[in-house]
C-alpha cells in the first residue's frame, strides 16, 4: 500500500490534478530498447510524433499492482505496471479507442472508457519478475479480474493482450 500511495502522490504531482499533464513534456527519450510506442491522437511526444518507452522509463511512470487470477495462468499472481488511467491522462486522452498491438501484429481495441482508477494496467512484471516474450511479455494488459464480475467476461479477456509493443490512439 505504501508503494501505491507514493506512486499516486508522484503521479498526481507530475500530472497536475485536473489539468493538462505537467509530466507530458518531460517524458525522456528512451536510453534502452523501446518496448512500447504510442502514436495517434495524443497531446505529447518524445520521439518523432510518438511517445516511446524503454523498460525503465515505463517503470518510472507508475508501479500499480494488481493481485488476481487469470484464465491463462495457474493460481493467483501479482502484476506490476502502469495504470491505463494514469497513462491516458499523461497523454491527454479522454475518449476514443486504444488500438493495442502485439509483436506478432495481433490487434485489439480497448475503449479509453476502460482506463479507470483501479482498472487495468500495462503489466511489465509478474510476481516481481520481468516477463519474457515466452511468458506473455514484455508487456501484458491485465485487468483486476477478481475484483468484479464485470472483469470476467469474454470481451474483457479479449482485450487482455500480451506481448504488447504499440498503441495507436484513435478518436
Amino acid at each position: 500500500m505504501k508503494r501505491f500511495v507514493s506512486c499516486a502522490l508522484f503521479c498526481m504531482a507530475m500530472l497536475g490534478v485536473g489539468s493538462t499533464p505537467a509530466f507530458a513534456d518531460k517524458i525522456p527519450v528512451p536510453d534502452g530498447p523501446v518496448i512500447l510506442t504510442i502514436s495517434g491522437d495524443i497531446d505529447t511526444a518524445n520521439v518523432d510524433g510518438t511517445v516511446q518507452f524503454d523498460r525503465m522509463t515505463l517503470a518510472d511512470l507508475d508501479k500499480s499492482l494488481i493481485e488476481t487470477t487469470t484464465i491463462w495462468t495457474d493460481g493467483r499472481h501479482t502484476f506490476q505496471g502502469v495504470s491505463l488511467h494514469i497513462l491516458t491522462e499523461l497523454l491527454g486522452v479522454s475518449d476514443g479507442t486504444l488500438l493495442s498491438t502485439a509483436i506478432n501484429d495481433y490487434t485489439v481495441e480497448i475503449p479509453v472508457s476502460d482506463a479507470v482508477p483501479d482498472g487495468p494496467i500495462i503489466a511489465y512484471k509478474m510476481d516481481g519478475d520481468e516477463m519474457s516474450v515466452r511468458d506473455k511479455g514484455p508487456l501484458w494488459v491485465v485487468y483486476p479480474y477478481d475484483s468484479s464480475p464485470d472483469y470476467r467476461t469474454a470481451v474483457i479477456h479479449a482485450r487482455s493482450i500480451w506481448q504488447l509493443d504499440r498503441i495507436e490512439v484513435v478518436k
